[in-house]
């Protein structure tokens, strides 16, 4: 599709209209020399005279509209330059600026514990887990998500990507005691810093930190690695997980309730959320988990909301061009007639 950007550049056409409709102005030509009218007559007579036929004379005026016409012809051109023809390809749309998400996922063998329950059936903390995380990952439609799995080790299962069926694929196949049965949490957590670590859009990157222990193996306290997190920047959201509650049902068929002493650090976990001006969260049940992800969602809304462009390309030099080869045949074919 072809548009012009200045197209109000196109009433010049009707300049030479109004020129050859307007009267002339008093004293437009000065102190010109008044020559009577039958003074050109006469010469018009005697050019006609020694022409030598009124054929001639004829083929003047064909002439001389031929002219006018080619005059009118580049100047039609040299406006259409002027109003700058564009041809605007089709519209597409592309994405802003994405938030990056680093998913840092607690498997040690603890995570197998069945204290949840879905579809009103027990399950283990780990398949809960798996099931609100994929849930959220897909919802995150414009984001790039990484995720990091930890026990005794900590990996960097999927780097930061908008390949999100990846990274959900990676989340559903992983298994507790993958990475060890023990809980490293400094060590995820600086791997998960290091990953994001950039002097820029740090208000872009976020970490979700889930666990349901506390930090009992690998190389960096919880102390020092809640000191980098404060320094880097980078907001962290802590989730702990698993019931405070334990149920038992005794040989008498009996449901006894005991208070449950959990191994999770939540003071520490609180103490990252806030020194990073994330929050932290308790997950005492599946319905919890679920509420727990849609905040999370709702604090970090997706503003990567898709933009139009179009591709546009200058052809204002294409009637500039032919204005100027148009203005060459012209000169060399009145050469020619002289």
């Amino acid at each position: 599709m072809i548009i012009f950007a200045f197209p109000l550049a196109f009433l010049l056409l009707f300049l030479p209209l109004l020129v050859r409709i307007l009267p002339p102005l008093k004293g437009m030509h000065g102190d010109a020399l008044r020559v009577p009218k039958t003074y050109f007559e006469k010469i018009k007579t005697l050019k006609q005279k020694s022409i030598g036929s009124l054929t001639l004379s004829l083929n003047e005026k064909h002439i001389e509209k031929l002219k006018l016409g080619s005059l009118f012809i580049i100047y039609v051109l040299l406006v259409t330059a002027l109003a700058r023809p564009q041809i605007v390809g089709e519209r597409f749309p592309i994405k802003s600026e994405s938030r990056e998400i680093l998913i840092v996922m607690d498997i040690s063998t603890s995570m197998l514990e069945r204290d949840y329950k879905l579809n009103n059936r027990p399950t283990d903390r780990l398949t809960a887990v798996k099931k609100v995380a994929s849930d959220f990952i897909r919802k995150r439609t414009n984001d790039k998500i990484g995720l990091i799995l930890f026990g005794t080790n900590a990996y960097l299962q999927a780097p930061i990507t908008s390949d999100r069926a990846s990274v959900e694929k990676t989340l559903l196949t992983m298994d507790a005691g993958m990475a060890g049965n023990s809980t490293a949490i400094g060590d995820a957590l600086g791997l998960a810093l290091k990953t994001l670590k950039d002097d820029e859009k740090k208000d872009k990157k976020s970490i979700i930190l889930l666990t349901d222990g506390e930090n009992n193996d690998g190389s960096l306290n919880i102390a020092d690695a809640i000191e980098l997190a404060k320094k880097e920047g980078i907001k962290v959201y802590t989730i702990g997980v698993g019931t405070q509650e334990q149920i038992v049902q005794s040989m008498f068929g009996i449901n006894i309730n005991f208070g449950r002493q959990s191994d999770l650090d939540e003071k520490s976990l609180k103490e990252l959320a806030n020194v990073t001006e994330g929050t932290y969260f308790r997950a005492d049940n599946m319905q919890d988990l679920e509420r727990i992800y849609q905040l999370i969602d709702d604090m970090e809304p997706t503003t990567n909301e898709d933009k139009i462009v179009q591709n546009v390309e200058e052809v204002f030099y294409l009637p500039l061009i032919f204005a100027v080869l148009f203005s060459f045949i012209l000169i060399l074919s009145l050469r020619k007639i002289k």
